[in-house]
């Protein structure tokens, strides 16, 4: 049984608008650290997380220092690659979807050639530091065949150098209750440990693009892949991933049913204009598919932990 004293702690790295700190949460966990960069999905993140978990940003204690040497007096940084990895609170797990652009087909596939890509050895760094019990990354799935193959042996070949186990598995948001399918690499390991990580096995369809659409008729089951950039485009244009026929009307999305696609719950806000919403949504991940990873994590933790 988990208690708040027994709770496994994780940190939130690439942290967006808090797609991973909510499914953790929402399976018992805790956030003890997370950084992001941009200004504006930091502004959502707090708006959000600020309720649930007001310790994270009021904290008593210095903790974060940054790698100039100037301190923080909080657990939500900005730039991970400016933080010293010895100032991050020890945890549980390290999570995140690192920045998938250079290794998808909208970041032309530069990879460990992009300076975000290289953000990977940032997340291998804390690892070898700070000694978590598990990780739980998430990429597109263009990163298995990057560099024919070769992008993917690294971060493997690395994970396994720093005593961890590696599994991987590409997950649909679809094959977890949601109307797109937003298939991405989802990566998981443990510390010490050899014997392969099983993956939750898929809950299928429920929710249809009707259903997002507060249950009008809609021209399409499943939606779309929510995605950034490329909007305004029309309705028969090939790139058009954001308007749909509704009860035999145009209706292009908003973050109302942006973030029911992706799983988040209808209270969540968006202090931020709908543009920033929609790309913040666009990059965000798939909500349940996340959840359902991470409650199988924590099972496995807490099972080791008897």
């Amino acid at each position: 049984m988990i208690t708040e004293e027994n709770k496994p702690t994780f940190i939130d790295l690439f942290a967006g608008i808090g797609g991973f700190h909510l499914a953790f949460h929402n399976v018992g966990a805790k956030c003890v650290f997370a950084s992001e960069w941009d200004e504006c999905a930091r502004k959502t993140y707090q708006a959000n997380f600020k309720k649930i978990s007001p310790e994270f940003f009021q904290k008593s204690i210095v903790c974060t220092t940054l790698a100039n040497g100037k301190i923080i007096e909080s657990d939500f940084a900005g730039d991970i690659a400016k933080v010293d990895p010895n100032s991050i609170p020890n945890h549980d797990i390290i999570c995140g979807g690192f920045p998938c652009q250079p290794f998808s087909q909208a970041g032309f596939k530069k990879g460990f050639g992009d300076a975000r890509g290289t953000l990977f050895f940032n997340i291998a760094e804390i690892i070898r530091i700070k000694r978590p019990k598990a990780f739980f990354l998430e990429n597109v799935r263009g990163l298995l065949a990057h560099g024919n193959g070769n992008t993917i042996t690294v971060i493997e070949q690395t994970l396994r150098g720093l005593g961890y186990s590696f599994d991987y598995k590409i997950i649909k948001a679809s094959d977890f209750g949601l109307p797109q399918h937003r298939p991405r690499l989802y990566m998981v390991g443990f510390r010490g440990r050899k014997k392969p990580f099983k993956f939750p096995e898929p809950t299928g369809e429920n929710m249809t693009m009707s259903d997002v659409f507060d249950g009008a008729k809609c021209n399409k089951k499943i939606g779309f892949t929510l995605r950034v950039g490329g909007r305004g485009s029309k309705i028969d244009d090939r790139r058009n991933w954001e308007h749909y026929w509704v009860d035999d009307k145009v209706r292009r999305i908003a973050s109302k049913e942006g973030k029911r696609m992706q799983g988040f719950p209808d209270n969540f806000q968006f202090p931020v204009s709908e543009v920033q919403a929609m790309k913040q949504l666009g990059n965000s991940v798939a909500l349940p598919a996340i959840q359902a990873v991470a409650e199988a994590i924590v099972k496995e933790l807490n099972n080791e932990a008897v």
